[in-house]
Formats: structure tokens, C-alpha cells, sequence
């Protein structure tokens, strides 16, 4: 009898926790569909190929803050050369198309391959290390990769440019406008944030958040924190070479070494920080925010690190867990201000 009383009270805690996690996953799935609604939309009104152009390299941005989130905001591990990734998967591409003639088709998820091999190669032993001695690991392997882009003429043209390279076709019909390529590329960000939306919601997503909120306990409590922190970067380094070959093959049909450089890691990781580290919505937010930013300092490109460095000061005192988590704060308070005035208009 004291046992059934005991067991009682769970009961409707157990309902209330399953409740609330399936209203947050229908309201997720409702924000989700109204975004990309948004975005389908958006060529309806905005023909200007120029910012269809901003749109494109949004979600291409986009994509990148993702895998970037999932290695920072959940895994815990700091990435200054993520740009390094960008390149690989794009310069991979580039040449397997441009050079040796392969179908864009076949040389996305061979970049992909190259580059998760690669990000393995360098995180299994990189990743021993914490804090800023992982930053500046990270960061001299972007430096190493921007230099090795830069020197390698034979094989990257070097500074001149890799050029000539094909876009995608689907159905023999190349996607020759902006338009095109702008649903595309779309279309390849709703379904990679549909994998990061359930990667985050799974065991190894749990795992991860386990081993950003304390590596000892994660540790104590079985999860291979090691292996975690490599699976992390490999897969985040996948989404920055799927950015990077979609890229290449974007309507400029060129590749030069400046966008894989330092100041593209730091863009980044302004883009984490602004939209807020650990959260979903928080890469779409810094993506479309740093990207705008970027097009508007255009004639004042030299300064662009200048105004990163305002941005992430201003950040830290306002605002330290981003504007996603702000805006869901002062949603927060809305709705308990909401439900405190029913109840005294009740009474």
C-alpha cells in the first residue's frame, strides 16, 4: 500500500515532463515552418538578383554557424580555424570539377569524405588540448591551410584563382540564376538543420551537452568524452565542407584564398556569439545578422575585425548568452506577466 502511495505522485510528474517536451518540439516544428515559409517566400517580392545573391551566401553562412554551434555551443570546444574546412570542402570540389571533370553531384561527398578525414587526422590529437591552448591549435591550423591554399599553385592556382568551375545540374538543366541556386541552397539548409535540430535531441546530442556542462562528470557518468569531442569536430567540420562546395559551384564559379581565412573563422564565431551559443536558432540569427553587416562594411572591408571586436565587447555586457537566448527571456517574461494578469483579473 506505501509503495502505490509513494509511486503516486510520479505518475503526473512523468505525464507533465512528456507534455511539455511534445509542446516544445510542436512549437519548434511550427517556428521551423513558418521560417522556411518565410524564406520560400521571400524571391516572391525581392527579384533583385543582388540580394538573392545575399540570400545564398546567408544559407551558406548559415550552414557553417551550424556545424560550428553543435563543436562550441554543445560540445564545448573552442575552433578559431573552422574557415580551414570551408576551404577544404570548396577547393576539394573546385579541382575534382574544374580540373579532372567530375560532376559537382560526385564531388560534393567526395570534399565531404577529404574533409572529415582530414578533420580526424587533426582533431584526434588536437583535441587532448582545453581552453586557449585548443584556440591557438586551431587557429594555426587555419593558418597552415590558408597558406598551403595560397602556395600550391600546380594544384590550387594559388592566388590567381581556380576558375572554370561547373555548377549543379539537376535533370540536365543547370541552376544558371540566383533564384535557382537560392532554393537550393535552402533547401540543403532545412535539411541540415532538421539533422542538427534531432542530432541535439539525441543520446549522442545529451552526451555532448553532458561534456560542455562538465567534462568530469560526463566522464563519471560513461560517456567517452574523448571520442565525443572528435566526433564534435568531424561532424561539424562536415558542415563546413558541404558549405564550401556549395560555394564553389555558386554562380561566381571561382575560388580565391581570401574568403578561407582568419577573418572568416572570427565571422563565425561572431556568428555563435551574437545569436547565442547552445541554441537552435542562434547560428540563423548571427548567419543573417554578420552576413548583412559584411555586405554593408563592403567599402570598408579593412575595418571589419574592428567592428567583430565591438560587436562581441558590447555582446558580453548586454547580452552574454546571445540574442536567442535574450529573446526567449523577454518571451518568458511576457508570458508570466501574461498569466499574472489573467489571475488577478480572475480573482
Amino acid at each position: 500500500m506505501s509503495a502505490h502511495t509513494s509511486a503516486e505522485p510520479d505518475a503526473p510528474t512523468i505525464g507533465a515532463v512528456t507534455a511539455s517536451a511534445q509542446a516544445t518540439r510542436r512549437a519548434l516544428l511550427i517556428q521551423m515552418a513558418a521560417f522556411f515559409a518565410a524564406i520560400a517566400l521571400l524571391p516572391v517580392f525581392v527579384r533583385n538578383g543582388y540580394y538573392l545573391h545575399i540570400g545564398v551566401y546567408i544559407g551558406i553562412h548559415l550552414i557553417m554557424a551550424v556545424g560550428l554551434n553543435l563543436l562550441m555551443g554543445y560540445a564545448g570546444q573552442v575552433s578559431l580555424g573552422h574557415a580551414a574546412f570551408y576551404g577544404i570542402g570548396a577547393y576539394t570540389s573546385g579541382i575534382l570539377t574544374a580540373t579532372h571533370g567530375w560532376s559537382p553531384w560526385l564531388a560534393m561527398p567526395a570534399s565531404l569524405f577529404v574533409t572529415c578525414l582530414v578533420a580526424y587526422i587533426v582533431g584526434k590529437p588536437t583535441l587532448r588540448l582545453k581552453g586557449h591552448y585548443l584556440a591557438m591549435a586551431t587557429l594555426g591550423f587555419g593558418i597552415i591551410v590558408s597558406v598551403l591554399i595560397r602556395q600550391t599553385d600546380w594544384l590550387t592556382c594559388g592566388s590567381s584563382g581556380l576558375t572554370d568551375i561547373p555548377g549543379f545540374s539537376i535533370a540536365g538543366r543547370g541552376l544558371d540564376t540566383e533564384m535557382q541556386y537560392y532554393y537550393f541552397v535552402w533547401l540543403f539548409v532545412a535539411m541540415l538543420l532538421a539533422v542538427f535540430a534531432n542530432l541535439v535531441d539525441s543520446r549522442p546530442g545529451r552526451a555532448m551537452r553532458a561534456l560542455h556542462d562538465s567534462e568530469l562528470a560526463a566522464d563519471m557518468l560513461g560517456v567517452d568524452t574523448s571520442a565525443y569531442r572528435v566526433r564534435a569536430f568531424v561532424i561539424s567540420a562536415a558542415y563546413a565542407a558541404i558549405a564550401g562546395s556549395l560555394y564553389a559551384h555558386s554562380s561566381v564559379r571561382f575560388l580565391s584564398p581570401t574568403p578561407f581565412g582568419f577573418h572568416t573563422s572570427v565571422a563565425l564565431l561572431v556568428m555563435i556569439v551574437l545569436g547565442g551559443a547552445g541554441t537552435l536558432w542562434g547560428p540563423v540569427l548571427g548567419a543573417i545578422s554578420i552576413t548583412v553587416i559584411q555586405e554593408l562594411l563592403r567599402p570598408w572591408a579593412d575595418y571589419d575585425i574592428v567592428v567583430y571586436g565591438l560587436i562581441l565587447v558590447v555582446l558580453m555586457i548586454l547580452l552574454p548568452g546571445g540574442v536567442a537566448r535574450g529573446l526567449a527571456d523577454l518571451a518568458n517574461w511576457w508570458r508570466r506577466r501574461w498569466q499574472t494578469l489573467r489571475q488577478g483579473a480572475s480573482t
